[in-house]
């Protein structure tokens, strides 16, 4: 490798790593190489009545459960349903993916890379932006309503077994775990694609032994039940990190990054860091993404379209490149990188709903499902890079849950004016309250309240038509994967 190799650059940028970390990677085995936008896939209600009505009610049915923000943190609920169903999970390898953001749009690349390379997929992702079916999808699209319902069906008699068993009955996210797991073996995939619901350990998905495992940058968020740092909610996501796995570490933290590559020590765990095995090389903007370079495991990947924008999404990339490449033995079994035409035509082909989304023209809706600082943070910067507003204004509405103050202060330099509203989930904060932390960060001028997100989208679409000096207005709709996909709805889009 030469001193003028941009990829030298990378690992000298590094973060600033912890000498422990130098003692832990010595007893680990590094995976180290031998020798416009496509319309999103957002399924809309389905149009046959009595088919909508039967959604309708598995739908129902569902949220009598626990929701996803209810946790008794356990497998045993779900391993007792896998049990009974006869361990559908272990019928596929899989790829397991944790992390704190960019999980989604992470299984969306590896999903679109193992499809263009001719393996039959299923990818289970959450939460959903409009409708249930997205979180389960079959050879790169969402399951139909009438496949979900059967599915459903099916397994109900077996969920309804464990509920009588069990202390708890089984939460809505395990159900949809079970019905996933079965659909992918029912389909048969040839590897499923698993994004984490929340943590590692105790996560309902982790009744699988991925053979890769993929770890996103770590941050706080869920701090209330993962931890409070991001050493601490390493530990519970390290849980994902099997006997013998290939685990494609994201760059970390530095306390984050110990205690995964202890996990991976202890389990004899083969690892790929970004920023030394594998990372972006170059990227440059392009119209309706960006055009970037990646070093995989097995080599460089020149002049690669990305229709998403913003830097994590390359990195992203750069993550489900080498995911896919650990899958195919590249670096291990085999020293040839992967075909790069399949490997641009996959990426071309990726789309990713809800993240930086442009929805509608004159003036520019875009719509990000940042909902906290991290994502927030990673969001501003991509809109000032791919959009030329002279003046932006933001519609937000977050969960409750959430560190709200965190994400507006993200936001605060980009929104000329910020309109906060609420979405219909009992999840969602008040709008008075939101108001009040609004007012905090941006001052009171700056800040405008309409509780109904139609009425909130209206306004803010008017501010940014405002003639004169900020004729390039635009907005953008954030805060929670709920509101955009509300806005979504409301904007004509699915």
């Amino acid at each position: 490798m030469s001193d003028t190799d941009p990829f030298d650059e990378i690992i000298a940028n590094e973060t600033d790593r912890d000498p422990d970390l130098a003692v832990i990677e010595a007893g680990s085995r590094t995976l180290r190489t031998q020798g416009a936008p496509p319309e999103a896939d957002v399924p809309a209600r389905p149009e046959d009545p009595e088919v909508d009505k039967a959604l309708r009610a598995v739908e129902a049915d569902l949220a009598t459960r626990w929701g996803e923000t209810k946790l008794e943190p356990s497998v045993t609920r779900i391993a007792a349903l896998m049990d009974l169903l006869g361990d559908p999970q272990r019928s596929y390898p899989s790829i397991h993916i944790t992390g704190t953001n960019g999980k989604t749009s992470t299984a969306r690349m590896i999903e679109a890379l193992l499809g263009a390379f001719e393996l039959r997929t299923g990818r289970y992702t959450s939460p959903h932006v409009q409708s249930v079916t997205e979180r389960i999808s079959l050879d790169g699209a969402p399951i139909s309503a009438e496949r979900f319902i059967e599915t459903y069906e099916d397994i109900k008699p077996y969920v309804e077994m464990v509920d009588a068993q069990q202390e708890f009955r089984l939460s809505f996210f395990e159900v949809l775990t079970g019905m996933a797991y079965a659909a992918f073996a029912d389909a048969p995939v040839d590897v499923a694609v698993v994004e984490v619901g929340m943590g590692g350990t105790w996560d309902a998905t982790n009744v699988i032994d991925g053979d890769v495992a993929v770890v996103t940058p770590i941050d706080l968020d869920h701090t209330d039940r993962l931890g409070e740092t991001p050493g601490a909610i390493a530990q519970e996501k390290s849980g994902v990190i099997k006997q013998d796995a290939t685990v494609i570490l994201a760059q970390q933290p530095v306390d984050a990054a110990q205690v995964l590559l202890k996990k991976a020590v202890d389990v004899d765990a083969t690892v790929a860091r970004e920023g030394l095995e594998f990372g972006v090389v170059a990227r440059q903007v392009a119209v309706g993404g960006q055009l970037v370079t990646l070093r995989g495991l097995g080599g460089e990947y020149g002049e690669v379209y990305l229709p998403l924008h913003g830097a994590y999404q390359a990195h992203n990339a750069a993550v489900a490149l080498a995911a896919v490449e650990a899958f195919f033995g590249v670096g291990s079994q085999r020293p040839e990188p992967l075909d790069l035409e399949t490997v641009r035509k996959a990426f071309a082909a990726v789309s990713s709903p809800g993240r930086m989304e442009v929805v509608r023209r004159s003036p520019t809706v875009v719509l990000d499902a940042a909902h906290n600082p991290a994502g927030a943070r990673a969001t501003a910067e991509a809109v000032g890079e791919a959009f030329d507003f002279s003046r932006l204004i933001g519609v937000v509405g977050a969960s409750g849950d959430k560190n709200v103050r965190g994400l507006l202060e993200a936001f605060e330099p980009i929104f000329a004016e910020v309109v906060v509203t609420q979405n219909s989930s009992h999840r969602a904060m008040d709008t008075d309250e939101l108001a009040g932390i609004a007012v905090e960060v941006f001052g009171e001028d700056r800040v405008q309240v309409e509780p109904r997100l139609p009425d909130a989208l209206e306004a803010a679409i008017t501010l940014a038509e405002e003639d004169g000096e900020f004729a390039g207005g635009g907005v953008l709709v954030t805060g929670s994967v709920i509101t955009v996909g509300e806005a979504r709805l409301l904007l004509g889009r699915g």
